[in-house]
């Protein structure tokens, strides 16, 4: 045989453990686990990356790309250019301007609408990069009138890549205003540089203080106001209260101060709003017509795409929403989005929007028109727009 150790035991006899053990390898299936958990992660990193700078841009459609706002100096019905503006300046408001306590508004009534279907609620990839961007002070701000289709232009708006907007309405300028500007932008979504932060408060049009506030806040500030058929608009905002209050009194009762007369109760809020000329004056006396744009709320309603695209030009926004993301519902008899904000399913306004009108008598509504025509026609030669009431 071999060699013998000392011992007496050859080297053929030396235990085991004294010689290296080469390792043992991991078994197969751990081995690939393990790759494969390492690829995923690369895989999510590379993902994430890519989409921090435009998921958030882009929380609305996908199919809509990312967009950009195109420079425009004055709302025109021609192809938006390419070139991208900057954001409006903000002008820091006086320091006794935020010392205002509770507000006064021009007419009483119902508190605004609030469409809690509606809400300020980004799509789940947006969320997760809530983080990124800053809260700014809203460029651009719907200010009225109740009634009218701010709720459905808001909701068009935010299909929009470049928009982004408060789902509720902030009331800042007609019950919050004392809370403050930090208050206010706190509210705001955060936004990327080149997209626009909108808000949407139709009682501000009817507030005797907006005007002089929103302009403290920023001189820049572009003012969206939607009418409509102001006795169309009475009967709706009735019908509105009506569902709230079955108890009020008839529209006629309320419409009419002396009824054998024809006397108008104009103390009425939802007559007082219709008065558009006398609202818009003290907004005349702060902003110049310029910027501030008119939307049609019955156009809104037969030709959503054509408002939609001179809302865009006002706000120097490309033109992204046309008529392919529209369809008519006819059972509620209004517009509806194919796909909204963060969703791929369709979407149209809640069911408090579009109730069927309380049947008012032809000479009720004979009295009102020719009530409100003189408002009308001055209305238009302000606005530089005939809006078809009469």
């Amino acid at each position: 045989m071999g060699q013998r150790l000392s011992g007496g035991r050859s080297c053929l006899d030396v235990p085991g453990r004294l010689l290296p053990q080469p390792p043992q390898p991991p078994p197969p299936v751990r081995r690939k686990l393990a790759l494969l958990f390492a690829m995923l992660c690369i895989w999510l990193y590379m993902f994430l990356y890519s989409c921090a700078g435009s998921c958030t841009a882009a929380p609305g459609l996908l199919l809509l790309g990312s967009g950009s706002r195109a420079a425009h100096a004055q709302p025109a019905l021609v192809t938006a250019s390419n070139e991208t503006s900057p954001k409006m300046p903000f002008r820091a408001p006086p320091a006794n301007s935020l010392a205002a306590g509770n507000d006064k508004t021009v007419v009483a009534g119902s508190q605004e609408e609030q469409s809690p279907e509606t809400p300020d609620s980004p799509s789940p990839i947006s969320s997760f990069f809530s983080g990124s961007g800053s809260k700014q002070l809203p460029q651009a701000i719907i200010i009225g009138v109740k009634k009218g289709g701010t709720r459905a232009l808001l909701e068009f708006l935010r299909v929009h890549p470049d928009v982004r907007a408060v789902g509720a309405e902030p009331h800042f300028f007609d019950r919050s205003y004392h809370k403050g500007l930090a208050w206010y932008r706190d509210l705001m979504p955060r936004t990327l540089e080149g997209q626009i932060t909108m808000e949407k408060t139709p009682s501000y049009f009817v507030t005797r203080e907006a005007p002089a506030r929103i302009s403290a806040m920023s001189k820049d500030t572009k003012l969206i106001v939607v009418v409509r058929d102001p006795v169309t608009r009475a009967i709706s905002d009735y019908t509105q209260t009506l569902s709230k209050r079955p108890d009020i009194p008839s529209f006629e009762s309320l419409t009419f101060r002396n009824r054998s007369a024809g006397l108008i109760d104009t103390s009425w809020s939802a007559i007082q709003i219709g008065l558009y000329a006398k609202h818009l004056e003290p907004w005349l006396r702060h902003f110049p017509l310029g910027q501030m744009l008119f939307v049609s709320g019955e156009r809104l309603v037969s030709d959503p795409a054509g408002e939609l695209r001179r809302v865009q030009d006002f706000l120097g926004l490309k033109r992204i929403i046309t008529d392919k993301h529209f369809y008519f519902n006819q059972t509620k008899g209004f517009p509806c989005l194919k796909k909204a904000e963060g969703s791929g399913k369709p979407h149209c306004l809640g069911k408090t929007k579009g109730r069927a009108h309380p049947v008012i008598a032809r000479e009720v509504l004979r009295q009102l028109r020719d009530f409100y025509r003189p408002f009308n026609r001055k209305f238009y030669q302000m606005t530089g727009r005939d809006f078809g009431w009469d």
